[in-house]
């Protein structure tokens, strides 16, 4: 980014908006970074935290800005937009971090006044713990960060550049393809660790005693807020389904393998899902940093692989 913002509004100060209020106004990202919050408490600690130069409620912080920034969950993000449009400057860009973002490209410009734009953007970063009071200046370091379609192209490079400034990795894509990408990267995952935290009901008291780093890594995303969780499933339901029931299916069949004591099915069936995980390997990293794949196995006693074992 080479020219700075004169105004950037966060509307929002939570962990994500909060974030990008301190790593903005360090990096010089804004000449002015201004915080909008409902709740006074909330103000009050992003002033003391100097993660804003000023607060107030969302006219107040979007008044005057070139850049707003929507933080809040994404079903309050048109009734923000609808409150905020007379009061920004005029050519002003309105970007957000929502999760879901099919249905705020076909809401949210026809809100906006002639000549500000709504250009979508979804960083992938956050954390289980909520709140202005756990916002980091590197939370968006080398994650990456969606940036949606654009009227102008300028424009959306103006957006991109704000991220990278951040310290993202910038992703470009549309907002359907944005919304399928990030049910199977994302809103799966949570809901799988959900489901798994809530079958939980059912285990040993004293399971828990045993727990060891494979099932903290697993129920880390669970601890995530639920009201927040909730939205964005439902607000992604669409995209969602598919990968759900998919996901419903594959645990049958390897349900199916367990029970049949069929061993050689398991062992196909893993090794194809680590195949598949390989796929996923972050860009510029050795996909064989985590050992071969498929390695040679070593033949049972016998030559033969057995498919069962007693």
């Amino acid at each position: 980014m080479t020219q700075p913002f004169r105004r950037l509004a966060v509307l929002g100060l939570g962990l994500l908006g909060g974030s990008v209020a301190i790593a903005a106004r360090r990096r010089g990202v804004a000449i002015r970074v201004a915080g909008g919050a409902r709740r006074a408490d909330v103000r009050a600690l992003a002033l003391a935290r100097g993660a804003v130069d000023e607060a107030g409620d969302f006219e107040a912080a979007a008044m005057g800005a070139d850049l707003v920034v929507l933080a809040t969950p994404v079903f309050a993000m048109p009734d923000v937009v609808r409150r905020i449009a007379p009061a920004l400057a005029p050519g002003a860009i309105v970007t957000d971090v929502g999760s879901v973002k099919g249905e705020l490209a076909l809401v949210l410009p026809g809100l906006l006044p002639a000549g500000i734009v709504y250009v979508g953007s979804h960083p992938m970063a956050g954390g289980h713990r909520s709140g202005i009071e756990h916002a980091r200046e590197d939370l968006f370091e080398g994650a990456a960060c969606v940036v949606t379609e654009a009227p102008d192209a300028a424009l959306r490079e103006r957006v991109c550049g704000f991220w990278r400034a951040l310290g993202a990795r910038v992703v470009l894509r549309d907002a359907a393809s944005h919304d399928a990408e990030v049910a199977w990267m994302s809103h799966l995952p949570h809901a799988l660790a959900f489901a798994y935290a809530g079958a939980l009901r059912s285990a040993p008291e004293r399971a828990f005693e045993v727990a060891g780093p494979g099932f903290h890594d697993f129920t880390r995303i669970a601890h995530s807020e639920p009201e927040l969780w909730a939205d964005i499933l439902a607000a992604n339901r669409k995209a969602l389904s598919a990968p759900l029931q998919l996901a419903g299916q594959i645990l049958a069949e390897l349900g199916r393998a367990i029970e049949s004591n069929d061993v050689e099915a398991l062992e196909r069936f893993l090794g194809a899902a680590r195949v598949a995980l390989s796929r996923g390997e972050v860009r510029g990293s050795d996909p064989t940093a985590h050992g071969d794949p498929n390695p040679r196995r070593p033949q049972r006693p016998g030559g033969a692989r057995r498919t069962s074992r007693s």
